[in-house]
């Protein structure tokens, strides 16, 4: 299962180099002095923008989608598209999502990165996600995740977990 995720971050890394590396586009300054890593990309917030605002490939979403614990359905759901218009996004040769559709895969990708990183698999998070939160309201984290206020609130008690700081 370790390996699974090595070998997952290894293709990550791979992409968001290619990425930033055939960027024209890529003028951050940031980037310019970080290595680009699937890592360094998430802390960076100029990073992230310049990827929105250029659209994330379909290629990155393929690599981020099979990570997360999230149904081809709830991402459709997410981006507000049908599943019908995924399965076609995955035939168009490259094929770029849209800057509104960018930043939730971006957000999904940051909350499972955090999320892993708290939990150590996919199944204990996927737990974790769909089983009601006192501090978060007696909600699951999953329903809070459609939008970014609950985004951020997910993140935040993910924090907190990791620090050992419970309601």
């Amino acid at each position: 299962m370790i390996s699974n995720q090595i070998t997952y971050y290894k293709q990550l890394d791979k992409e968001i180099a290619l990425i930033f590396k055939t960027s024209v586009a890529s003028k951050t300054i940031a980037a310019k002095h970080l290595e680009p890593t699937f890592s360094n990309f998430l802390s960076n917030k100029l990073m992230i923008i310049e990827l929105i605002r250029k659209g994330v490939p379909y290629s990155l979403f393929n690599l981020i989608q099979h990570q997360t614990p999230f149904t081809e359905n709830d991402w459709a759901a997410f981006l507000d598209v049908s599943t019908k218009s995924l399965q076609r996004y995955k035939q168009e040769q490259g094929f770029h999502f849209k800057p509104l559709h960018s930043e939730k895969i971006i957000e999904m990708a940051e909350v499972t990165n955090i999320g892993l990183d708290v939990f150590g698999t996919t199944e204990k998070f996927n737990l974790w996600l769909h089983t009601p939160n006192y501090a978060l309201g007696n909600t699951q984290p999953f329903e809070l995740l459609k939008d970014s206020y609950g985004k951020e609130m997910v993140i935040a008690e993910l924090t907190r977990i990791n620090y050992g700081i419970l309601a």
